[in-house]
């Protein structure tokens, strides 16, 4: 299973990462992980199981969305990015590239 806190220790170690904690319109924590000013990550920290959004590219969000039913359109960054519900179609290992890859798209823009 995915932990929240690996996660969160990951994004942490990234050069030049900052994180906010805000609240959505239900009143729900977000913890959100910026890149200069644009968003990295987001954990949305009271979900379970647990939701996170990132960035990704167009042809990996829509492969990803093809082959997994946890992988949709991010609520955040819209068609820039992808929500994933963590209920163990990705592993972690898996969830940590796409955070790294999410990093790197944020790095170039």
């Amino acid at each position: 299973m995915v932990s929240e806190e690996h996660i969160v220790d990951y994004v942490r170690q990234l050069e030049g990462v900052s994180e906010q904690e805000q609240r959505d319109k239900n009143d729900r924590l977000l913890r959100v992980f910026y890149y200069g000013d644009k968003i990295v990550l987001v954990v949305r920290a009271e979900t379970q199981p647990l939701r996170i959004e990132l960035r990704s590219d167009n042809k990996l969000a829509k492969t990803l969305q093809e082959r997994y039913e946890s992988v949709m359109e991010s609520r955040a960054l819209g068609r820039n990015g992808i929500e994933i519900i963590c209920s163990g179609q990705l592993d972690e290992s898996e969830i940590i590239d796409l955070i790294r890859h999410s990093y790197e798209q944020t790095r170039v823009l």
